[in-house]
């Protein structure tokens, strides 16, 4: 079996707080043959001296890279696939957790269905005071235009085959992508003909304050609506279907309140 197997994706910037549960939740995972890339992108708190401390005491598991300056978190990941080994590429950000089992539940839905280059998984949302909500994204099989409706599969939970990164380039560095470089892969790998599945498996959690849900900014809701008209375009949508890119457009409008009250609801256990 090649070694590694696994090269799991960590871009980190000022998150050296938590960092350490991130990457031991890692370590302690079930399934052993990976490597963590860590890519420290120009923290300005104390990350990087931690995602050291790590990397000396594991210096066959992880790799670390440092960037300059902030390059933000598309040409962070592309950086860090330029040094990945593995044959199976997953992410994992600096501030979350996965389940022990995720990488072997992956990997093993992936090494079984030839036919799927994506598996994605649920996650749950936890703060200081512990599990507070769930995100699930599409079960099984996710068909071209369930993409159009929205991002289906969890970015940080996800693992794919690197031949479906390499064929489309890694991650765009267009800055029309933007906080959407996840939804904007996903359908240029959809649109020759990868195809991904939802395990409906809660295998990762992200860290999210519950009292401090808030927007995303203006930029991000018009980077959403250019991958939508983008997603109707490449997989051959009807023409209908625009409409739905006029969704981020009508998000953005509603009062912070409101949209702060429909995430906690569409969130909540």
């Amino acid at each position: 079996m090649k070694e590694p197997l696994i090269s799991i994706l960590m871009p980190v910037y000022n998150c050296a707080e938590y960092l350490p549960d991130a990457i031991q939740s890692i370590i302690g995972q079930t399934f052993k043959n990976w490597e963590l890339i860590i890519c420290e992108d120009g923290s300005n708190d104390y990350t990087y001296a931690v995602a050291q401390k790590f990397a000396k005491k594991y210096p066959k598991k992880i790799v670390l890279l440092k960037n300059e300056r902030n390059l933000r978190i598309n040409k962070t990941l592309n950086r860090c696939l330029t040094v990945a080994r593995g044959d199976f590429i997953a992410r994992m950000d600096g501030d979350d957790m996965c389940d022990p089992n995720r990488l072997k539940t992956e990997y093993e839905f992936l090494d079984t269905h030839p036919e799927y280059a994506i598996v994605s998984c649920d996650m749950s949302l936890f703060d200081q005071d512990g599990i507070w909500g769930s995100e699930h994204f599409f079960k099984g099989n996710v068909q071209p235009k369930q993409i159009v409706a929205k991002s289906p599969f969890c970015h940080g939970g996800c693992m794919v085959r690197r031949e479906a990164f390499d064929a489309v380039g890694g991650y765009s560095e267009d800055k029309r992508v933007i906080r959407v470089e996840d939804y904007d892969l996903w359908v240029r790998m959809y649109a020759i003909g990868f195809r991904g599945y939802g395990l409906g498996r809660i295998l990762y959690s992200m860290r999210l304050n519950k009292d401090t849900i808030g927007r995303r900014n203006k930029q991000n809701y018009i980077n959403d609506a250019y991958v939508k008209r983008r997603a109707i375009k490449l997989l051959h949508m009807p023409k209908y279907s625009y409409i739905l890119s006029l969704r981020p457009y009508l998000v953005m409008l509603l009062p912070k309140s409101v949209y702060a009250f429909i995430h906690k609801k569409k969130y909540s256990l």
